[in-house]
């Protein structure tokens, strides 16, 4: 069961970083591909219905690390408390230039809320991207569970490298979203710096990939279950595929970059099973699935719940997106009151 718990939490991750990541990545880009205030709009439109929703998950992914795994939540959320909190007030601060940029007509304002939504987007991208590496590599917990470090001590170059990861794949996923969105000069501009990006993202990876091998155990961990091999065999495939569909199918090339997103993620994570906070001071003061878990009837009945809703959840987002599959353009902002 917990090892059901640990695949679950994982996906959530996954979801997550797939659904958001494009949100995140377009504001992210917004300074480099916006050349106006009307090509701006269209980007906050183009995640305008979207970006809640996607939110959501995380907080799942939080409320499941509460719920499955008490332990781990009260060293994670202690441990990264600094991060976590920035990541918190920049995510606020996107939210309200999402929501209010178009309440004022005032260019001061406006400007505001563009530096709110690209610090919004690139801040959590890179954030999370160090916290995830640090957990990879191991962070200084006792036997007690606490953390004998603080938030400059995360950005080591391992740390350094996942956050760099985290917003070149972002970027990526994101500059194909506008892409699929959008038409004219944005759409060839978004198409152009997803091409630009490709390949620093495939040096990205193998770097960081490199780097795991100098500081983490990740690799030895994985040798006693070779299986995981195969998401990281997904995660190339992904990302082979969504180059090849550049320029050709938009969907195809999104589809893809999701793909390798997926497969990167179960990767990383599942080179910690059963680790899920692993201790750089002893490896026996690491919280581990088995000793940071809920009871067995507690996740019993979690999963019951978790299979009952997800679906809902699941077929509300595909409405949502669904509905909103139009692109995103000048005449249809200019005639919606509602725009952003």
């Amino acid at each position: 069961m917990e090892t059901i718990w640990f695949f679950l939490w994982t996906l959530l991750w996954a979801v997550y970083f797939i659904l958001d990541g494009f949100d995140l990545g377009m504001g992210t880009l917004m300074p480099a591909v916006a050349r106006n205030d009307m090509e701006r709009r269209i980007i906050f439109n183009a995640q305008g219905p979207f970006w809640d929703g996607n939110e959501v998950w995380l907080i799942t992914a939080g409320g499941v690390t509460f719920a499955a795994f008490p332990n781990a939540y009260a060293v994670l959320f202690s441990a990264l408390y600094a991060p976590l909190l920035i990541l918190l007030f920049c995510l606020i601060f996107r939210a309200v230039a999402l929501e209010f940029r178009n309440k004022i007509q005032d260019q001061k304002w406006k400007t505001v809320c563009d530096a709110a939504l690209f610090l919004g987007s690139f801040a959590p991208a890179l954030l999370l991207g160090v916290a995830f590496a640090n957990l990879f590599m191991g962070i200084p917990i006792d036997q007690n569970g606490v953390y004998h470090g603080n938030l400059f001590k995360l950005l080591n170059p391992y740390g350094l490298a996942g956050g760099v990861l985290f917003v070149l794949m972002f970027c990526y996923h994101g500059a194909l979203w506008l892409d699929l969105k959008s038409e004219g000069e944005i759409q060839a501009r978004a198409q152009k710096t997803a091409r630009i990006i490709w390949p620093l993202l495939l040096a990205a990876v193998l770097l960081f990939l490199a780097m795991s091998g100098a500081y983490t155990d990740m690799y030895d961990r994985i040798a006693q279950h070779p299986v995981v091999w195969g998401f990281l065999t997904l995660a190339v495939v992904g990302l082979l595929a969504t180059r090849l569909s550049l320029g050709g199918s938009t969907l195809g090339a999104f589809a893809g970059s999701a793909v390798f997103i997926l497969g990167l993620t179960f990767f990383g994570v599942f080179g910690m099973y059963p680790g899920i906070i692993l201790s750089s001071i002893d490896p026996a003061y690491s919280i581990t699935i088995f000793n940071g878990a809920s009871s067995p009837l507690t996740l019993k009945i979690m999963l019951g719940v978790t299979l009952a809703a997800v679906p809902v959840v699941l077929v509300y987002q595909a409405w949502v997106f669904w509905t909103f599959r139009h692109k995103v353009t000048e005449e249809a902002i200019l005639n919606d009151n509602h725009a952003y």
